[in-house]
């Protein structure tokens, strides 16, 4: 059915034609792709998922009622205080994949707190949910938007928390309304930001089913990519929203298909850093700070701006760089090329899904950002604040003229290991795999998902309010003591005018003193280094199944001269031949060979309270 013509966004449409019989064939080709590459989940599942939040809203009503109770309020007030639960993220703009955690938030009246959330929210969600449904909950009370981490008949619930200066919430409250909003503070305002933005964007799109499938897609793709993380200085899932919606709004009447296709050339060739945005932005008289280069000088250094369309307006992609900006647009270029030739025929759409080569083909130096701790709470905590400052390690290094790219990963290797003693904690924290516990499996931070390293990374919590679970790691002759580690992959290209040899040992150091004189750390529980690393010393369990380590070139040797008649032996018969090949095999081991590697990081292993300083 045609829409009625009206401008969508803060320019014209680009075209308003419909959807040929080709297009429509290729949007049914790219939802079947979607379906077979496992981004649809089951109806089945879906209407669990919408059981469960019927669920939840009826226990936050109770939890107000309970608080209201327990501080006297009249029954009056009790009766009409309401509490309502709000859904964002993935779930709320119905892009999400199966097993995807659904972002919620408890809406509160101004008399219950965030003190009463973590006190009696974890009993009232016992008491009124199924016996046995709770497979897992941790409140993280350190987080800057209160958070309770919950698995629930197996799904993943992230429950947020936050109060209106109101005095009821009713059922049909409208988050959008801005008047909402007087009287709230930053924190509360951060946690109203996530729903606002969410009705905002479906409210901004001219068909929601279409922003669905070409949202689907995007996803899928800078996932697969590793162009996706706004942590780690890539566009986050609001993010690619955002820029979905935008191409959206310019193609009113178009196919899905044909949003994914048109995607890559316009956001592609955007004259950055102008600013996408899919309204004008508004005024309001609370005066709370939004996005205005004219009047921040911080934000003229936003380098590909995304505006949120919900007052106050924001930058989602602030932590972008200038090497995660050429990674995102040659992506988008290569992704144009194959959905062109998508177009014509001459390619599917699963090879526009095809997995990043980031350790197999791209690069031949890499540098190891390992923290480390000895227990599993205290590593939650410190890999959390390594991760929200690997960032600025990246910035150093691309302040380095010898280098032409510098792409820190998107996702963190946790491992767990069995150490005896300190030595074997250094070897550990240079990159050495010989102590990884062999019965538990690496996973990578995404998957884990754990609420404390989550809130710390974004910069939403107190990394030093850790659970004690510090311990002592054994020593010889004792059983060996777990001892945890997070690993942090930075690809190094050297610029084309660059010598082979490249020291980042000043960069490297500066960086790694920064983090380990912060109160976030704490001596002899935390641990944290950089190792230098070739491809083919990377670890086996970076490559995905199917995938093969890269492998170390062969030098070519100039033929041997045959010797002329000599009284003295040669070095095979002194038995000296066979010590020195067997030194050199132990060298070319070591991924800290400086000769071998061409990248000098000069880092003891030893964390930083224990280097002397003047």
């Amino acid at each position: 059915m045609a829409l009625q013509q009206r401008q969508w966004g803060t320019t014209p449409s680009i075209s308003w034609t419909l959807p040929t019989e080709k297009e429509i064939a290729q949007d049914k080709e790219l939802t079947d792709e979607l379906k077979r590459q496992g981004q649809y989940e089951a109806p089945g599942e879906t209407e669990k998922k919408q059981q469960l939040l019927i669920q939840l809203q009826k226990i936050a009503v109770e939890f107000v009622k309970h608080v209201c109770r327990k501080i006297n309020l009249p029954q009056s007030i009790i009766n009409s205080a309401g509490g309502k639960i709000f859904t964002y993220g993935s779930y709320r703009l119905g892009a999400y994949a199966p097993g995807s955690d659904i972002d919620t938030l408890v809406v509160a009246p101004r008399h219950v707190n965030r003190e009463d959330f973590f006190e009696h929210m974890p009993s009232i969600l016992e008491k009124m949910l199924p016996p046995g449904a709770i497979e897992e909950m941790k409140p993280v009370p350190e987080a800057y938007v209160p958070i309770i981490k919950l698995m629930i008949s197996g799904t993943d619930i992230d429950l947020n928390f936050t109060r209106l200066a109101v005095s009821s919430v009713p059922w049909d409250l409208d988050v959008k309304d801005t008047n909402l909003l007087r009287g709230l503070d930053d924190r509360e305002l951060r946690a109203l930001n996530g729903p606002r933005v969410a009705d905002e964007l479906l409210q901004l799109v001219p068909q929601k089913k279409t922003f669905r499938t070409a949202l689907r897609a995007i996803k899928l793709w800078a996932q697969r990519r590793a162009v996706y993380g706004n942590i780690v200085g890539f566009p986050g899932g609001v993010a690619w929203g955002m820029l979905v919606a935008r191409v959206c709004q310019l193609y009113p009447q178009a196919t899905g298909s044909v949003i994914v296709m048109k995607f890559f050339r316009i956001i592609g060739r955007w004259n950055w850093p102008q600013p996408i945005l899919l309204k004008e932005s508004e005024d309001h008289p609370i005066q709370a700070r939004v996005w205005n280069p004219r009047l921040y000088p911080t934000d003229k250094y936003h380098l590909m701006p995304i505006i949120t369309p919900a007052y106050p307006a924001m930058c989602a992609t602030h932590n972008i760089g200038p090497t995660t900006k050429k990674i995102i647009i040659q992506e988008l270029e290569r992704g144009g090329d194959i959905t062109d030739k998508i177009s014509f025929g001459r390619l599917q759409w699963k090879d526009l899904f095809t997995k990043h080569t980031y350790f197999t083909k791209d690069y031949k130096y890499y540098l190891s950002i390992i923290s480390g701790s000895t227990s599993k709470d205290a590593q939650a905590s410190w890999s959390g604040f390594v991760e929200s400052k690997v960032r600025l390690l990246v910035q150093a290094l691309e302040g380095q003229g010898t280098i032409g790219v510098a792409r820190l990963f998107n996702k963190g290797f946790a491992r767990e290991h069995r150490c005896n003693d300190e030595d074997e904690i250094e070897a550990v924290l240079r990159g050495d795999m010989q102590y990884q516990a062999t019965n538990v499996k690496t996973e990578t931070t995404d998957t884990i998902n754990d609420p404390l390293h989550n809130a710390i990374a974004q910069g939403n919590a107190d990394a030093t309010a850790v659970a004690d679970g510090s311990g002592e790691i054994a020593r010889n002759g004792v059983e060996p003591h777990a001892f945890y580690t997070t690993t942090y992959y930075v690809g190094i290209e050297l610029a084309q005018d660059s010598t082979k040899k490249l020291d980042v040992s000043a960069e490297s150091r500066d960086w790694k003193d920064q983090q380990c004189r912060t109160a976030n750390f704490e001596e002899g529980r935390n641990y944290l280094n950089i190792a230098a690393t070739r491809n083919y010393d990377l670890p086996l369990d970076v490559f995905a199944s199917g995938e093969e380590r890269p492998t170390r070139a062969k030098k070519k040797l100039p033929p041997k001269k045959t010797s002329i008649t000599s009284q003295k032996r040669n070095l095979s018969a002194s038995g000296m031949e066979v010590w020195r090949d067997a030194t050199i095999a132990k060298q070319s081991r070591s991924p800290l060979t400086v000769t071998e590697v061409g990248l000098l990081t000069d880092l003891p292993c030893r964390t930083f309270p224990r280097h002397r300083t003047k």
